[in-house]
């Protein structure tokens, strides 16, 4: 009964906080589908860590494409669908992030501002956001355990402002119903127990919705 009144949840938190992991358990509980953000096949990832102020915008710009896209296909699709990562993380978090550490340039910032605010104009937010809330201890642990190695090279001035960001957007965030998890103190991906109660939040919250 849940299923047919939502269409549309979207998991956010930095990088290493859980998001595809908990994406998929939930998708495989709740028998939603799911989108996951485009990591592997991304032609702009492994440079941008290399070289984060030449390929900044190029990179934003093609998660904001694949995220708006994806979107496009909630909306026409009759599943429900849970969405790792959001639209609004890459407007929100990174490309401010990227801006004022002088990793964009103003004018590019200007112009993926602008388009991002078209975007949205066009689609609305997700019926529940999930928010993973991680110290960075934890981020850093869970990055090194996936060993990703393209993430060797981030820096911990890096993730410490995304989670700066990250807290400031969430505390302002208005657009819909929001549940936060707060990943240090639970442990989805290992324990199932752990996994249980957060399944008991999501499910309480969805229950709340209709």
């Amino acid at each position: 009964m849940c299923a047919k009144q939502i269409k549309h949840i979207a998991i956010a938190g930095n990088i290493g906080a859980g998001k595809t992991t908990l994406a998929t358990k939930l998708a495989q509980h709740f028998n939603w589908k799911v989108h996951y953000e485009d990591v592997e096949n991304n032609p702009y990832l492994a440079d941008f860590y290399n070289d984060m102020l030449r390929w900044s915008f190029n990179l934003q710009i093609y998660f904001l494409n694949s995220r708006f896209n994806q979107l496009l296909e909630i909306r026409r699709g009759e599943d429900v669908v849970v969405q790792d990562r959001t639209i609004y993380e890459d407007a929100r978090i990174f490309a401010p992030n990227l801006y004022h550490m002088g990793l964009m340039t103003e004018r590019d910032f200007n112009n993926y501002t602008t388009l991002f605010d078209t975007i949205c104009s066009q689609v609305g937010p997700p019926d529940l956001l999930i928010y993973l809330r991680a110290s960075l201890p934890v981020l850093v642990k869970q990055i090194e355990k996936r060993g990703r190695g393209y993430e060797e090279n981030l820096r911990l001035d890096y993730l410490k402002r995304l989670n700066e960001y990250y807290e400031n957007w969430i505390t302002d965030y208005k657009e819909g119903p929001l549940l936060i998890i707060k990943v240090d103190e639970v442990n989805f991906a290992d324990k199932p127990e752990d996994l249980g109660k957060v399944i008991s939040k999501v499910d309480a919250e969805l229950n709340g919705l209709f």
